[in-house]
């Protein structure tokens, strides 16, 4: 489905937030932020714009585009920040030196806690607040908690060294009690630290208060030096107070779910945060009933993703807590292997991003209700349609197999296998085969090989999990198709039956049955042909898994000839192995040319010497002379 410009740059809002461009292979390829999503984006498709040649040039590849709205323009660019260093985009390369932002630390794990300007976020005892975009506001607020608090800045390991040196400067100006000399308890100390913590948790207003009195005070006696060094602080102190949610200092894995809904549909959406960062999100619509509620629909939907994705986070942050929320935890916790909670969160930054995530779960469902049922009709519709014609349960058929063999005239022939799940493709899953046992062209002997291989690997690697008392993972052999889809009719089915027979397996089988103009006009299967609507949604998912595996096949055909073609020619020769083949290769581009060289212009390429060059050019002369 062609994505609509015009009409995609009309929807977006008048917000921060962050824009993701991706070419026509659905590579992210430039990652932007913006304080008005709105003005930014539509600015790079106005024809009198320009922002440089290598933009441009990005802009003739953008084949669409999403974004994701954000509460403030630091929020953006955080976001901006981590979802670069996890995608690394081609036209990023400004971005792509792995900046990092301040945090202010907090010892916590020592007796007398320190403040400190840190670049790195760890899982240790120190409390984090950040990141933050600059790094002067950080360093003036840590001087700023150094004078209100009288925090030590010393590296002293106390109590252990109390009493071991003298007090220093900081003790006599009134900017530490000096916890070195024993001046100050523990306990007195930790109350300190405690209005620390209050003040870095966005307890801002009592020293906004403070230092805004000071600075009017100081004015009021024409100290505008000290006045001046008053506002400062207090722009500083106003800056750390634009608290941001994108990045959280437990560096844990986590998945953000919301759901926005009216009286037929709903969308759910969710940002996936990795290693304490959010590096992306998905959002995925449902067809609900009016008596649905949102906490039935985000237990249905929970049920229905985790069930099929591979991976699942430590922690999932719910917008309302759900039915059974006990017994899916321990699910959950059983297919991860590990303890895993679910949680909705009432205040602070995790509460806030829930609402963000609701933000733009209302923004998909208001804006892009029309397109998302389009796309279910193109992939889940089409999948339902599939399954109703063969008359199988729509609810069983969710991952299809289809398989195709390549060669040319018996010529290194493989076979290819896609997958699509949920009527779209899951490349990560797709497998190329290299013909083993078949010689010459016999497609039949060759689809029995690769389906063989295929289903043997599979029940051995779910042979190997039971002994291992591991659940079933969702991996591309170990997870078997609920249909399999042939590129022909009854001689291709009755092919994967039949190995299917021999190895004690139950999968439907369809053909797809071409007419004499090698277009498909109908399905094969149990043995009846099905006619099928070309216009249907069904006749279009079978037509582009066909064509995929048959686009899948022949590339790794043709790399494998590409590999053989020059093998044949220079691999044959004797002193010439992998590496001075590619060093001939590169030095002189092509094998005539190889072919028209001399013994000393051969000799001087990299990794030859004067008697591999002598074989190669004796070679070529002994193929002229035959």
């Amino acid at each position: 489905m062609a994505f609509d410009f015009a009409e995609e740059l009309a929807k977006l809002p008048n917000k921060p937030g962050v824009y993701i461009m991706h070419d026509k292979k659905d590579a992210i390829i430039y990652v932007g932020k913006a304080i008005s999503l709105r003005h930014r984006v539509r600015q790079y498709f106005q024809a009198s714009h320009h922002e440089g040649i290598k933009k441009d040039r990005m802009v003739q590849q953008i084949d669409r585009f999403e974004y994701i709205v954000t509460d403030s323009e630091l929020e953006a660019l955080v976001l901006e920040c981590n979802l670069i260093k996890e995608h690394r985009p081609k036209y990023n390369t400004m971005l792509t030196d792995d900046k990092t932002y301040p945090y202010i630390k907090v010892t916590l794990g020592e007796m007398f806690p320190r403040v400190l300007f840190s670049r790195q976020l760890k899982k240790d005892k120190s409390a984090y607040f950040g990141p933050y975009t600059s790094a002067g506001a950080v360093k003036d607020t840590i001087g700023l908690i150094h004078k209100l608090y009288q925090i030590r800045t010393c590296n002293r390991c106390l109590p252990r060294d109390i009493g071991a040196e003298r007090a220093c400067l900081n003790y006599h100006i009134h900017q530490c009690q000096a916890p070195c000399q024993g001046y100050v308890s523990q306990e007195e100390y930790r109350k300190q630290i405690d209005g620390v913590l209050d003040f870095l948790n966005g307890r801002y207003q009592p020293v906004l208060r403070m230092l805004q009195e000071k600075m009017e005070a100081a004015a009021e006696k024409l100290d505008f030096e000290k006045a001046a060094e008053y506002r400062d602080l207090l722009g500083s102190v106003k800056q750390i107070a634009q608290k941001q949610k994108i990045t959280h200092a437990d560096g844990e894995d986590r998945d953000i779910l919301a759901l926005a809904c009216d009286d037929r549909d709903a969308v759910v959406q969710i940002f996936f945060v990795r290693d304490g960062r959010m590096i992306g999100r998905d959002h995925f619509y449902l067809r609900i009933v009016n008596e649905d509620t949102p906490a039935q629909i985000l237990t249905s939907f929970i049920k229905q993703f985790y069930a099929g994705t591979p991976y699942i986070p430590r922690e999932l942050m719910l917008q309302t807590d759900i039915d059974d929320r006990e017994v899916i935890e321990e699910w959950l916790s059983k297919r991860k292997g590990q303890k895993v909670y679910l949680r909705v969160p009432k205040r602070g930054t995790k509460e806030k991003l829930v609402e963000l995530a609701e933000k733009n779960a209302m923004i998909v469902l208001t804006q892009d209700r029309e397109k998302i049922k389009r796309e279910e009709g193109r992939t889940i519709g089409a999948v339902k349609e599939l399954a109703d014609l063969l008359s199988l349960p729509r609810e069983r058929v969710q991952r299809l197999e289809a398989y195709d063999i390549s060669n040319t005239n018996g010529f290194e022939s493989v076979g290819s296998m896609v997958v699509y799940e949920k009527g779209r493709p899951s490349r990560s899953d797709y497998r190329k085969f290299k013909l083993r046992t078949v010689v010459g062209p016999d497609d039949y002997a060759s689809m029995h090989e690769v389906l063989t291989r295929r289903f043997e690997h599979g029940l051995k690697e779910r042979k190997e999990r039971r002994e291992r008392e591991l659940e079933d993972e969702y991996g591309s052999f170990t997870r078997f198709p609920d249909l399999i889809l042939m590129d022909g009719g009854r001689g291709q089915v009755n092919i994967a039956l039949q190995v299917l027979d021999e190895l004690h397996l139950n999968i439907p089988v369809c053909g797809m049955v071409k007419d004499d103009n090698h277009r498909t006009r109908g399905l094969y299967y149990n043995n009846v042909e099905v006619s099928i609507d070309r216009h249907s949604e069904a006749f279009r998912l079978i037509t582009r898994i066909q064509d995929e595996a048959h686009r899948f096949a022949i590339e790794y055909h043709r790399s494998l000839r590409s590999k053989e073609q020059v093998h044949s020619v220079l691999d044959d020769i004797p002193g010439i192995g992998p590496a001075r083949r590619k060093a001939l290769m590169r030095t002189f581009q092509s094998l005539d040319a190889i072919r028209a060289a001399s013994v000393e212009e051969l000799a001087a390429a990299d990794s030859m010497n004067e008697r591999s060059a002598q074989a190669v050019y004796d070679f070529f002369r002994a193929q002229e002379q035959s």
